[in-house]
């Protein structure tokens, strides 16, 4: 039986949601409060803003995984999965699509010693 690429697509997508939240959003990280960190693509030069919240585990207000290392989230409007390297700055975007999805890349400035 054939599948087509959205119904898989909702259903990798699905099954991410369902299991993200039987994970814990915030494990091992002891920071607190709000940042806005400023993002760059590094073809175009356009930039934009992302707001974290530690206390609420949300990134521009969609739910997230906070650790030491990195940080995850899903945001419902592009359809994207991203990551941003808490280290090096680096975002990633992994996006679904009919042709089998495809990658975007930005820097972020790095958070502030605490």
């Amino acid at each position: 039986m054939a599948i087509s690429a959205t119904l898989f697509r909702n259903c990798v997508l699905a099954t991410a949601i369902v299991a993200g939240s039987a994970i814990p959003t915030v494990s091992g990280s002891a920071q607190e409060g709000k940042i806005a960190l400023t993002c760059t693509n590094p073809s175009s030069g356009a930039s934009w803003e992302i707001a974290i919240d530690f206390d609420n585990a949300t990134v521009d207000s969609n739910r997230a995984t906070i650790r030491d290392g990195k940080i995850a989230w899903f945001d419902p409007k592009d359809g994207s999965n991203y990551t941003l390297d808490r280290k090096s700055g680096a975002l990633t975007a992994v996006v679904a699509s009919s042709t089998g999805g495809y990658f975007r890349h930005g820097r972020c400035g790095l958070e502030k010693s605490r």
